[in-house]
């Protein structure tokens, strides 16, 4: 499997990012020309790429960072298997453990190996 496939969603990801910053930029350089001649103004790149670094920041900041955290870094901490990510799973095991114990007391140890062996405790 290539790297492009397996890699899909943050080739796509990229793709969509890289296309929306071009097109905020760009549409933000028409804006600043039109606002330049308005206000009879010298049009002077540095002034423009300062005001667009701002704003590109005030948005990654406020929504892409966000963003981010939310989903990728509680995704990440799902995945490392953090302890707020286990909430209640050994109470649900203790659960079942008692109602397989009620209802198949004899072959409850055995079931309780052949499990263990079958899927180890991480």
């Amino acid at each position: 499997m290539s790297a492009f496939r397996r890699r899909g969603y943050v080739w796509l990801t990229l793709v969509f990012f890289l296309f929306s910053l071009t097109l905020h930029w760009i549409f933000g350089w028409k804006t600043f020309v039109q606002e330049q001649i308005e206000h009879h103004q010298p049009i002077v790149f540095s002034e423009y790429f300062a005001q667009m670094m701002r704003d590109t920041m005030e948005n990654w900041q406020s929504e892409f960072l966000q963003l981010i955290w939310q989903v990728a870094g509680l995704a990440y901490l799902l995945y490392v298997g953090s302890p707020s990510s286990k909430e209640g799973d050994e109470r649900k095991e203790e659960k079942l453990d008692y109602i397989i114990k009620q209802l198949d007391a004899a072959n409850y140890d055995r079931l309780m190996k052949e499990w263990d062996q079958k899927f180890p405790k991480k």
